[in-house]
């Protein structure tokens, strides 16, 4: 019989959690992306770039709410007149 906790050569880890501490940044929707990243803690390797992707998909289309600005549009800046070279001497 073989010890439950041998593994054999060469054979993968399983997975471990990193215990990388998450500081929360105060937007409800930032926050819920990154926690997401606790998922990987749970998976082999080759499960972490899914996860990755959604938060990474999740927190660029958060980024792109916070520009998308509602109300009226903001006034372009007035320029001034170009100088006039009438006045030749």
């Amino acid at each position: 019989m073989q010890d439950p906790e041998f593994r054999a050569p060469g054979a993968p880890a399983d997975p471990v959690p990193l215990g990388v501490d998450r500081t929360a940044t105060g937007h409800p929707g930032v926050d819920a992306r990154l926690g997401r990243l606790a998922d990987v803690d749970h998976l082999a390797t080759d499960g972490h770039l899914e996860v990755y992707e959604d938060v990474h998909r999740g927190l660029r289309d958060t980024l792109t709410a916070l520009d998308d600005r509602t109300g009226p549009p903001v006034p372009a800046p007035q320029r001034e007149p170009a100088p006039s070279y009438d006045h030749r001497s």
